[in-house]
């Protein structure tokens, strides 16, 4: 397969287990944004550097000395030029002990050496699709090796310790991400950590020599250079991404907010691995595979430009859409395929062309949330006691105010596209049926359920896709209406309007479907609000950052599909301290300035240059979750 096709719309976005596959740019803006920031340039220690052949010599010197000699190696701009595998080593501050965090490495491997085709990083996507390939590799050579084991005496404290080297571990989505990447001038970028070796806290100088020397160079030769790799698996990875890529800048013009291939695998293989579901025998029971197949009436087609062929699946359209269907036919499958669709996959992978609006964000109700100044008013007012709702504030957030708040959150970052599972939603901010509102007057109840309000979103030009399987209100207002069936997939739209028209009608959502939706207040967040109050920040899980003494959970947000773009969203908070007093900055406003920052300078414009592998490049979307969660008092004030 070659090259060829068109350059591709978008941006490129960022597996686990064996194999490689695992399991517009804008300036910086004004003084006044995030850009400034610059508290947390790296501490670049030593700055030593010269010949391979004057490190392997340094190590050697160096040799049974106390671990702090180590910095002597330290090199983060001078770098130690190895001439012979044709690539510089740069090596950031050396940890200070060997239980410490590994160091952190970079080597650039210069273009003519590295000799990848001009045209498999021409632009964004390809680019980012190279640097995710490259990853790939990288990680599983490191492990093929043994690279990646340490060396331990399990309660020996003299006995030898570090001496492996690491590199972020891919997912099934291709991210723009920091541990592989393609400069503009087409050097290879490598970034990953080295546990520099020690028996106890003596340096094994001979160890690191072995890694620096033997380990690393075979490395870079199995997985940098483009001669060691075979070219049509390179090339079918750049290509069947750009495609997908394709695919998604062409949903709007077609009318679509996603697409689902014919072919398509849904089902992963479980809760906890992302791989695809395989046909098994299980228990003595075969675990047969249904393939996704489009309906002939929703079926569209698109001609990829790269590979040459007519892809053909389902189209769902703007609009509101249900997905119904009796529990475990599918109907959650379908959705969670959706809700990661905005990302790229891996060849492989069974989504690779499950493609969401880039948008599209899903929606939730989450018991306990941190709320902080939220017009909730469109779906919740007359609270008791007087508690108002145009401004509302909570630390412990209800079922219902907390999914009004998610929704509302959503549409002031620019959402188009909500998807909802009912089952992860609270029950009374979904629906509300004629007799409830028979025996308990409106004027008592302060919810307006999502039921009577999602007509009119949808007239605003906000698409819902909305999985039900309890209740047939919802077909009162669909425009399309899907089943899943035993994992197959029909247009049942005709039949649910047929059974909306012959019963009693619900007059209550008529009535609510003809109101305007309400207004969504922009908020501007308070910078001072954002600092660690004791300066320190970890980011424990995908879905746990300890920022300063509050923990902030965001379990909520599940399109976030890696620990790396946790890492990025925790540095993306910590840019907020900028931000000045007073400042009139939306939440909008600042987050779309650091997502032009991101465009133009990459995801270095976070780490500062920190030589730091470990980030992905997170949607606005859930930056700004992050920051809406975080419990700290005065984060937000609504402009006026």
């Amino acid at each position: 397969m070659s090259y060829r096709g068109g350059r591709g719309r978008g941006r490129g976005r960022g597996g686990r287990g064996g194999g490689y596959y695992g399991g517009s740019s804008g300036g910086r803006g004004s003084r006044e944004g995030p850009q400034s920031f610059d508290s947390s340039k790296p501490r670049t220690g030593g700055d030593n550097g010269g010949s391979h052949s004057d490190l392997v010599e340094l190590l050697r010197r160096i040799d049974g000395k106390q671990y702090p000699a180590y910095h002597d190696i330290e090199s983060s701009t001078r770098g130690w030029v190895n001439d012979i595998e044709g690539y510089t080593l740069y090596i950031g501050r050396a940890q200070g002990d060997p239980y410490a965090k590994p160091t952190r490495c970079r080597v650039i491997v210069k273009g003519d050496t590295a000799k990848f085709p001009p045209v498999s990083h021409q632009n964004k996507v390809r680019s980012v699709a190279l640097g995710d390939y490259l990853n790939r590799v990288f990680y599983q050579s490191c492990k093929d090796m043994g690279a990646d084991v340490k060396a331990r005496e399990a309660g020996n404290w003299n006995g030898p310790k570090g001496g492996d080297i690491e590199i972020s571990r891919p997912t099934q989505h291709v991210i723009e991400q920091s541990a592989v990447r393609i400069l503009p001038n087409g050097d290879i970028c490598a970034q990953f950590t080295v546990n520099l070796p020690a028996r106890g806290r003596s340096i094994l100088g001979y160890k690191a020599v072995q890694i620096f020397d033997q380990t690393l160079p075979q490395l870079v030769q199995k997985s940098l250079i483009y001669t060691s790799l075979d070219a049509n698996v390179v090339t079918r990875h750049v290509l069947n991404v750009e495609d997908q890529e394709w695919v998604r800048s062409n949903l709007e013009i077609r009318g679509l907010v996603a697409f689902v291939p014919d072919g398509a695998i849904l089902p992963r293989m479980s809760g906890a691995d992302d791989r695809p579901m395989n046909d098994t025998v299980k228990d003595g029971e075969n675990s047969k595979l249904v393939r996704f197949h489009s309906p002939d009436t929703l079926r569209v087609s698109f001609d990829l430009p790269n590979m040459g062929k007519t892809l053909a699946g389902i189209g769902i359209r703007k609009g509101i859409t249900l997905i119904v269907g009796g529990g475990f036919h599918g109907k959650s499958t379908l959705l969670s395929a959706l809700q990661v669709g905005m990302y790229n996959k891996i060849p492989g992978d069974g989504r690779e062309f499950c493609v969401c609006s880039s948008t599209a964000v899903k929606i939730r109700s989450e018991d306990g949330r941190n709320v902080s100044e939220v017009n909730i008013s469109p779906f919740i007012s007359n609270l008791p006691f007087g508690k108002k709702t145009d401004c509302f504030a909570s630390p412990d957030a209800s079922g219902s105010t907390s999914q009004a708040t998610n929704i509302m959150e959503a549409l002031e970052m620019g959402a188009k596209t909500l998807l909802i599972d009912e089952d992860t939603c609270a029950t009374n901010f979904m629906i509300r049926d004629d007799k409830m509102m028979e025996l308990v007057h409106k004027d008592k109840e302060p919810i307006t359920p999502f039921l009577y309000k999602v007509k009119t979103l949808s007239k605003q030009g906000i698409s819902v896709i909305l999985v039900v399987g309890s209740c047939g209100d919802f077909f009162d207002v669909a425009d399309t209406t899907i089943l899943m069936d035993s994992y197959s997939c029909y247009d049942v739209t005709t039949r649910a309007k047929q059974i909306a028209s012959s019963r009693a009608t619900n007059n209550g959502a008529l009535a609510a479907s003809r109101a305007s939706f309400g207004n969504v207040t922009p908020r501007c967040p308070v910078g001072t609000a954002f600092n660690p109050n004791n300066g320190k920040i970890t980011v424990r899980t995908k879905a746990l950052i300890a920022y300063g003494d509050v923990e902030l959970d965001l379990s909520g947000l599940e399109q976030i599909v890696s620990k790396e773009q946790t890492n990025s969203i925790a540095l993306a908070l910590q840019r907020l301290t900028a931000l000045e007093t007073g400042s009139k900055m939306t939440i909008f406003q600042v987050l779309t300035q650091l997502n032009a920052l991101l465009d133009h300078e990459g995801l270095e414009a976070l780490s500062n240059g920190q030589f730091d592998g470990s980030l992905a490049r997170p949607r606005t979307f859930e930056i700004a979750g992050a920051i809406n969660r975080l419990r700290v008092n005065g984060s937000f004030v609504q402009l006026k």
